[in-house]
This record gives C-alpha cells, sequence and structure tokens, in this order.
C-alpha cells in the first residue's frame, strides 16, 4: 500500500481526533493537511502508520489549540463549536459514545481542559489509546499522562452531560420539538423544554444575535416562537439534521444558503440546551452561506409593513 493509500484510509480517525481538540472543522482539516505533509516529507516508514499519524495530527492541533484560545478570549459573544454534520470516522460498536464526544455541550466542556489534558482525555477515553501511544502522541511520559488524564476526569465529571441512551426516543422529542416550532406552538414547546433549559447563540458578532443567553422554559420557548415568526417573512426554512451527533437543524433562506444551524442536547425526555450558530466564518463548510444582515432588513421591512394601518 501506498503512502497515500495508507494516508487516506486514516483521514477519517485524524479529522475526528483534530476536530474534538480543535472544536473547528476548518482547522481540524488544516491540521489535517499538514500531517499528511509531514508523513510525505518523512524519508522512512514507520512501525505503525497509525500511531506515527496519530501522534502527528495531535501534536499540531494542540499547537493550534494553543493559539485559538488567545483568539477566543477576544472572541464577540459566546463562542460555540462549528457545526458538524457527520463524523467521518464510524466505529458501530461505539457510535453513539462516538456522537456523544462531539456534541456541543461535551466540546463545551472539554474547554475547561488544558490542552494536553484534552488531548489525553480524548485519545484515552473516545479512541482508547493505549497509554504508551498516549505518552508518544503528546510527548510526556506515561505516568505524566495518567496524572492529566486523572484531572481532565475529575473537569468532564463536574459539567459533561450524559445523554440518554435511546436515539430513537431522542429523536422523537425532537420530531415533536420542530413540529412545535414550525407551528409556532408556544405551549407545545415549552412542554418540551427542561425547566433550566437555555437558549445560546453563535453569531461572533457578525451578525444579528441574541444579546445575550436565554434561560428558562417559557422564555426560551417564547423566543424560539418569535424568531421563527419573523424568520418566515424572509422565507427562511429549515431541515432536520443530526448536528453535532445530536439533533438539529440547518436554517436556510429561500436560495437554499445556510443562515445557521442549530444543534439540541437532549437529557430525560427534555431539550437541556439549545445552541444556534450563525457566525458566517463557521458554516462555509455546510455550503453557500446567507447574508444575515439583508435578512435581519427583510424581516424588519416586513414588520413594518405589517404595522401599517
Amino acid at each position: 500500500m501506498s503512502k497515500a493509500e495508507e494516508f487516506e484510509e486514516l483521514r477519517p480517525l485524524l479529522f475526528s481526533i483534530a476536530y474534538r481538540i480543535l472544536g473547528s472543522v476548518s482547522e481540524a482539516e488544516d491540521a489535517v493537511q499538514e500531517t499528511w505533509l509531514r508523513f510525505d516529507a518523512s524519508t522512512t516508514r514507520p512501525e505503525s502508520t497509525k500511531a506515527f499519524l496519530s501522534a502527528a495530527v495531535t501534536r499540531i492541533s494542540i499547537d493550534v489549540l494553543r493559539s485559538a484560545r488567545v483568539r477566543r478570549e477576544a472572541y464577540v459573544g459566546p463562542w460555540l463549536p462549528e457545526p458538524l454534520l457527520s463524523d467521518p470516522y464510524q466505529d458501530p460498536e461505539r457510535s453513539a459514545e462516538l456522537a456523544d464526544s462531539v456534541s456541543m455541550a461535551t466540546l463545551l466542556v472539554l474547554e475547561r481542559l488544558s490542552p494536553l489534558e484534552r488531548a489525553v482525555f480524548l485519545l484515552r477515553e473516545v479512541f482508547a489509546f493505549g497509554f504508551d501511544e498516549i505518552a508518544e502522541a503528546v510527548d510526556r511520559s506515561e505516568a505524566a499522562c495518567r496524572q492529566l488524564l486523572v484531572r481532565a476526569r475529575r473537569h468532564m465529571s463536574e459539567g459533561r452531560p450524559r445523554f440518554a441512551a435511546d436515539r430513537r426516543e431522542r429523536r422523537a422529542l425532537a420530531t415533536r420539538f420542530f413540529d412545535a416550532l414550525k407551528d409556532g406552538d408556544v405551549d407545545a414547546l415549552r412542554d418540551l423544554l427542561a425547566a433550566d433549559v437555555h437558549l445560546v447563540g453563535d453569531g461572533g458578532g457578525k451578525t444579528p444575535q441574541l444579546a445575550r443567553p436565554v434561560a428558562g422554559a417559557d422564555n426560551v420557548a417564547r423566543m424560539l416562537s418569535k424568531v421563527i415568526a419573523l424568520l418566515t417573512h424572509a422565507d427562511v426554512g429549515f431541515e432536520p439534521r443530526d448536528v453535532n451527533g445530536q439533533p438539529g437543524a440547518i436554517f436556510r433562506d429561500r436560495d437554499g444558503r445556510v443562515l445557521y444551524a442549530l444543534a439540541l442536547d437532549v437529557l430525560d425526555g427534555r431539550v437541556q440546551a439549545v445552541h444556534t450558530v450563525a457566525n458566517p466564518d463557521k458554516l462555509g463548510h455546510l455550503g453557500p452561506v446567507a447574508d444575515a444582515w439583508v435578512i435581519d432588513r427583510e424581516v424588519k421591512a416586513a414588520r413594518r409593513r405589517t404595522r401599517r394601518p
């Protein structure tokens, strides 16, 4: 097998590692490409190509994350990961665990970890790497990696969500949620939300977006119903999709361009959180991106017309 063939066979795994470390599709793709360049330039073939490439993409991703954290400190408004519609790395025996590890909620909890803790936790807990492989990937001793994992597990246990195991039940609830959303049924929406549900929007200061997170079932239900009613004036529709391994939807304008992505976190038969990503810099991998400011002006103009006697 040629180098290129070996690399392509492992590309899905490499992307999955990089995305979970970085929370960014574009940065993960760049990290995978840099890994290929290093592999292609090497003059010797490693004993284990998987170990070599996994170590390389992990180190690259850690370096990128360290610089990205500086940028995130100056980010305008809440920061959310770039939406991921499908994880290319498939392991049927662990599909549910892998899906939960890319949820918005889990990736946000991972933000609490240092880059090294994050890498060690993911390689061990999600991808089941041995400590010898992890030590090679992060350039630390096995003993140090074990300590990093202990600290990471402690941080994650304080805030990591535990999603319902029955994915069919989760999808059924999501269907009811989006039906109620489409109908603007505030009462039906409220019944599907947890009492302490929160709605968080990431516009990065580049689109009209929520000024701050909205909390509470009644407030979130009313806000969602209001937003959908306004968007119908601009012929904005949505298509239910799995977003970051959880039920969600992609909202598009009348020309099919992406306006934003929405992801639900579902637990115990209720929606615990609603995350929306509207920052155009985070949507380009989903297709052509709509101009949210144009839609905003169109919505406001439509509202003024309806208010005229």
